[in-house]
This record gives structure tokens, sequence and C-alpha cells, in this order.
């Protein structure tokens, strides 16, 4: 038996024009792990789609239902998931008041941060005596240049020890995103979060409004809410010693009173159009909503709303 932690990043700390950049580890044992590789496959064969999860590529609604599934079945599993969110402007004052260059302080973060998230999954769980860790990493030569592998070892079976958790982390490596199904999955929800916060469904594009559909449906499926809260924890570092964790709750309802806002007023132009063309075949409702083929599946979701068999009918199929 042991415990699996992923690790992936969004944005980077010296990355223009990003006020914030995030680090996130997922984290469970080896049996939930290998649970969820194995349905991931099998709900990927059913759909016919073999291609990566990838948050940030999400721009085709044709992939709804694949991703929908996925983070259904994902969130109602025993899984652990920490991000923390660095203030960059704090990190480039403190950088500043050290005579740091960003690549110095990059060096300092991708050591400081990954053993934080890592302790910060397993220090509250109840694993068995003298479990084994093992930490997976997005590939990056930065990481190989840097030896975070070994660091992190280093550093995790010291805090091990210290705090008398008894386990051990027998393998820090990296991996390629295609590799690996819980590493999509963390680039996944990482996403999502990173979306929340910095409010991209307020931006009016093709491709922010597919992300917001996905997510929109996905929260209000059954108890998705209160588990994506439960399980998905955001701890902000803004240059003290001390990370605050911030209630996930709070981007959570201000992007559902947004975006149901708007999809009343987008399920109030389509019963319009059906009241005055009943009987049109489905290309014609998209083209007189004004909808590009990309967004044809929300345009059914409204339609299966209006109609009574809920949002999510063909995606619970």
């Amino acid at each position: 038996m042991s415990f699996h932690l992923y690790f992936d990043e969004a944005n980077k700390i010296d990355q223009p024009n990003k006020a914030f950049s995030y680090y996130g580890a997922y984290g469970g044992m080896d049996t939930t792990m290998d649970q969820t590789t194995r349905t991931v496959k099998e709900i990927c064969t059913a759909l016919h789609t073999q291609s990566e999860l990838h948050f940030r590529e999400y721009n085709h609604d044709q992939y709804i239902k694949k991703y929908f599934k996925i983070l259904n079945y994902v969130i109602s599993q025993d899984v652990n998931i920490n991000i923390i969110i660095v203030n960059n402007e704090n990190a480039y004052s403190i950088a500043k008041e050290m005579n740091l260059s960003m690549l110095e302080l990059r060096k300092l973060f991708y050591i400081k941060i990954p053993e934080r998230l890592f302790y910060g999954v397993t220090r509250h769980l109840n694993l068995p005596s003298n479990v084994e860790v093992n930490i997976r990493v997005d590939r990056s030569d930065e990481y190989s240049a840097l030896r975070l592998y070994s660091k992190i070892k280093e550093q995790m079976n010291a805090h091990s020890v210290y705090r008398n958790k008894r386990y051990t982390i027998r393998s820090v490596r990296s991996l390629h995103s295609h590799e690996s199904i819980p590493l999509q999955i963390i680039d996944t929800f990482m996403g999502i979060v990173v979306y929340l916060m910095e409010k991209g469904y307020t931006e009016n594009s093709d491709a922010s409004l597919i992300k917001s559909d996905l997510i929109y449906r996905f929260l209000l499926e059954g108890l998705n809410i209160e588990r994506f809260q439960k399980q998905i924890k955001l701890f902000q570092w803004d240059g003290s010693d001390v990370l605050s964790e911030l209630p996930i709750s709070n981007y959570i309802s201000r992007f559902i009173v947004y975006k149901s806002q708007y999809d009343t007023k987008e399920m109030t132009k389509l019963n319009s159009i059906l009241l005055e063309h009943p009987h049109k075949p489905t290309r014609d409702y998209r083209e007189l909503m004004g909808y590009p083929n990309t967004r044809l599946r929300m345009m059914l979701g409204y339609k299966d709303e209006l109609e009574g068999r809920g949002r999510n009918y063909f995606l619970l199929l």
C-alpha cells in the first residue's frame, strides 16, 4: 500500500501580466489512484476519445461529455487537492529587497512551495505506519536543473521524522502529462480554480463561454459544490511566513450568480425562438442564437432545461 502525490503549476512568478502564480498537489492512496486511472480510461474508450485532459485547451464543447463525466467521477473519490497561490507583486518586492534576480527567486520557490504543498496534503491524513509515498511531477527541464526531485525527497522525509508521521518518500520523479492521468486531473482542477479566481467567465470570448458552461454544469450536479469545497483547499502566500487559507466558496458563489444571470438571458432568447419556430432542425436553432458550432452543446443544454429534461440530461446518458 502506498500514497501518491502529483504536482503541477499554472503561471510562473516572472510571467508578464500575471498577478498570481499557482501551485497544486493532488493526493490519494494507490488503490484510489489506480481505480481513477482505470475509470478515466474506460470513460474515454466509451466516448471514443483518447486526447489528454488540459483545461487551457478545452475550447470546443464537443468534449463536454468527456470532461463532465471525468470531473464528476473524480470529485466523488477520496482525494485531496491543495493549491498555493503566490502574490507575484509581493514576491517581486521581496526579491528586490534581497537583491535577488527573478531566476534566483524562482529557484527558491520551486523548492519551498512543492514541499509545503506535499506536507499540507499528508499532514492531516491517518496514513498507515511506514506507508510509502510516491511523488510525481510534470516533466520540466527547470526542475531537473534545480535538483528539485532529490531536494523534495530529502525535505519530506525530514518532515516525516520531525513530525513523527512515519511515512517514507520512496521516489520523486517526473512524467510527461500524457503518461499520467492523475497529472492531467490536477491540471484540469487547477485550471478551473484559476478560472474562478481570476473571473475568466467575465470574458466574452468563445473559449471562456465554453469553459464556463462546463464548470457550471459540473458544479450544479448532485453534491459536487459541497465536495469541491471540501476536497480542494486554497492557501495564499503574501510575503509572510504563514499561509492564509482562502474560502473557495466565495469564488464559486460569485461564478454561480454571474453564470445564472447570463444563462437566464440566453434561455429567454432561445425560448422565444422555440415558440416562433417550434420544428426547426438543431442547426437552425444554433444559428438563430448566433452560436458557432463550438457552442452547440451549450445551446442543447438550454433547450433540454427549457423542455423539462434538465440541464445535464445529455451528459448523464
